[in-house]
């Protein structure tokens, strides 16, 4: 297994060809954000959300808060369509991990330079799958990652859902607090201490959880 991985850094395909070449990644970001002014800015965030948990670069966070700040009523909304199909785009790339590793998910792994986190997600699931899922929606590692990961190393697939459906609503619906009390201001506050208040509150999400397997 871990020489299967490692192969990955010098996968021949993508060699000079990788996502982030020319000026693609802020292409990307550019064309997301000009879905918010689509009668289908709905849609695009279902797939967006979907496709992002498997191989596209661009979280839907980006298209969530310029919904929210052009409708704020409706933040909590799109936080329950990011959860929802965030979650099913996960089982989607556990699939790519568990059949087509050698053929797609190195493809992706590579391409997007995530060799180093790939191979340090699965080093946390020989410890503990269920937090490792759980620490992808608090941590800057693409949630992509842990989920070729987990089909990979073969993790229980209700494991993965259980701790996806915990942690994405959890990102998700944060984003949609602060988008719906603090408005146009909340894009440059998540820019500069959402990482801080998500590692905070996985901490608090870790506590609970060994409380109620040690205290309980």
């Amino acid at each position: 297994m871990r020489q299967t991985i490692g192969n990955i850094r010098n996968h021949k395909i993508i060699q000079g060809l990788h996502f982030y070449s020319f000026g693609l990644l802020k292409r990307l970001y550019l064309w997301v954000l000009t879905w918010a002014e689509s009668k289908h800015s709905t849609t695009a965030l279902a797939i967006l959300a979907f496709i992002e948990s498997s191989f596209f670069p661009i979280p839907p966070d980006v298209l969530q808060i310029a919904l929210s700040v052009a409708k704020p009523k409706r933040s909590f909304y799109y936080a329950f369509i990011s959860s929802i199909f965030s979650v099913l785009g996960g089982i989607f790339g556990y699939y790519i991990g568990y059949f087509l590793f050698e053929t797609v998910g190195k493809v992706i792994i590579a391409g997007l330079g995530y060799q180093d986190y790939f191979i340090m997600v699965g080093d946390l699931f020989t410890e503990n799958a269920f937090l490792a899922i759980l620490a992808a929606a608090f941590t800057p590692i693409p949630y992509k990652v842990f989920t070729i990961a987990a089909g990979v190393w073969k993790i229980s697939l209700p494991v993965l859902i259980l701790a996806s459906v915990i942690g994405r609503p959890t990102r998700f619906f944060l984003v949609a607090a602060f988008t719906y009390f603090m408005g146009e201001r909340v894009k440059a506050f998540l820019e500069r201490y959402f990482n801080w208040i998500s590692v905070i509150l996985f901490l608090v999400i870790l506590l609970g959880y060994i409380a109620i397997k040690y205290l309980i």
